[in-house]
């Protein structure tokens, strides 16, 4: 159970460090401004409560409940990047 917790606590982390990549990219190139910020600001805000929440779960004795607290973000991005796999294996032709 320990590994899988920190595996997909990895995971989720990888994805959250994405997600500020490109909110600091953009703030960077002037692109996040007041008409946008609150939905970034969202985003890392969910990010954050899923990641750090799933440890304090887990420092609570609820290990299931953070578990599946991780999957509810480990999943879809999983997903995403499989897609991203198989656009690269497949190379489909979008004519």
């Amino acid at each position: 159970m320990k590994f899988w917790f920190w595996f997909l606590w990895s995971v989720d982390a990888v994805i959250a460090a994405v997600a500020l990549y490109f909110f600091f990219s953009l703030a960077a190139g002037g692109r996040v401004g007041s008409f946008n910020i609150l939905p970034w600001l969202a985003i890392l805000a969910a990010l954050a409560g899923v990641v750090g929440g799933s440890v304090w779960l887990r420092s609570a004795g609820q290990h299931a409940v953070a578990i599946i607290l991780l999957l509810l973000l480990a999943i879809p991005g999983a997903l995403f990047a499989l897609f991203l796999l198989l656009i690269l294996i497949l190379q489909p032709d979008f004519r």
